[in-house]
């Protein structure tokens, strides 16, 4: 991540062996035309593979993962980011929860992970995405 920039967890799934965030940079933003993208990273721990993959975010992005969380709340799987420019997730709500990284188009590999979340998980990555939000607002 970018030196001195405040990292921030837009979201997180967790259980006691393995998880999958996304965390980002929320310092000055790279701009492309009218679009700002912030620096990201995929973080994968397991005891089976331990991995990071970078990705940019936009505002766009963040709206994005807000209709995801509706989307899994409806119990109906999400795709985050969209667009095929960086690595995405692929997202299941089910019992456990199938949480898929796939880092294209770089290396082409994909790895699934089911996560036993905790009750609350939705919430919580509500408020990370909150957080996320403003601190990208103040460093723009």
């Amino acid at each position: 991540m970018v030196d001195g920039a405040q990292t921030l967890e837009l979201f997180r799934f967790a259980d006691a062996v393995q998880s999958v965030a996304v965390e980002v940079s929320c310092g000055a933003p790279l701009v492309r035309g009218e679009e700002r993208y912030y620096p990201a990273e995929v973080v994968l721990q397991s005891g089976f593979v331990n991995g990071r993959v970078g990705l940019q975010v936009s505002l766009e992005d963040l709206d994005e993962w807000e209709r995801c969380l509706d989307a899994l709340e409806a119990e109906e799987g999400a795709e985050w980011p969209a667009g095929g420019r960086s690595a995405w997730l692929d997202v299941v709500p089910d019992d456990p929860v199938e949480v898929t990284v796939h880092d294209s188009p770089s290396t082409q590999i994909a790895v699934r992970v089911p996560i036993d979340v905790a009750p609350g998980w939705l919430e919580e990555n509500r408020l990370r995405l909150e957080r996320v939000r403003a601190a990208v607002s103040a460093s723009s």
